[in-house]
């Protein structure tokens, strides 16, 4: 039996073949796009990328990503260190494109999530990740089921999925169209899991624990 590939090795195998997928009609010069970590024990999961994202090849590199990334900044870690340390991933890798009203990107739909489902599988089931962070609905709901966000945001979580268990710290979209974070009390429950994020990222040594704690 073939002794299994180390985890670098494994996660440059499935970036080439990811980066070779085509399993989307989604138009020309639409492309997955694919992170940049090498030997990650954390997992972030998004939506799908932007029409920036497509165009850059990296994963969070429009206006969301930016809001993004201050928020981690907030729990202790920069940009650099994130894209080394952290798998950024995403229910689908590819651009679905505009929204038909023009504001914003649309959803992808179910077939390509299931269409793209065995890519975040076959990552999961590799990193065997420490910490997993679903960022906005989509990843919410895959793997905490479709629960208010008042009731996950703040707060630590077990998840289940094909790498077995791992802690799940939930953030709400970053992008200017989710107007979550402006509603009342909600702005202490994104600091809440901040401050969570960054001592569980801290204690596998990406970045520092923030400055502020959780009681």
């Amino acid at each position: 039996m073939p002794r299994p590939l180390p985890l670098a090795a494994a996660l440059a195998a499935h970036r080439t073949a990811l980066a070779a997928c085509r399993r989307c009609t989604l138009g020309p010069g639409v492309r997955p796009v694919v992170s940049e970590a090498v030997s990650p024990r954390v997992m972030l999961v998004g939506q799908a990328p932007g029409r920036v994202e497509i165009d850059s090849g990296r994963p969070f590199s429009g206006r969301a990503g930016r809001t993004l990334f201050r928020w981690l900044a907030r729990a202790g870690v920069d940009e650099a260190s994130f894209r080394r340390h952290v798998q950024i991933a995403a229910i689908t890798r590819c651009f679905p494109g505009a929204h038909p009203s023009g504001r914003g990107d649309r959803v992808p739909n179910p077939a390509e999530r299931a269409a793209c489902a065995p890519w975040l599988d076959a990552e999961l089931a590799m990193i065997r990740p420490a910490v997993i962070i679903p960022v906005g609905r989509l990843a919410i709901d895959r793997f905490h089921g479709p629960r208010s966000l008042d009731a996950l945001v703040g707060r630590e979580h077990v998840v289940t999925h094909a790498g077995g268990e791992s802690v799940g710290i939930p953030l709400p979209h970053p992008s200017g169209a989710s107007s979550w974070i402006h509603a009342p009390g909600h702005a202490a429950l994104l600091d809440d899991a901040l401050a969570l994020l960054g001592r569980r990222l801290a204690d596998l040594g990406v970045g520092t624990a923030p400055l502020r704690d959780v009681a």
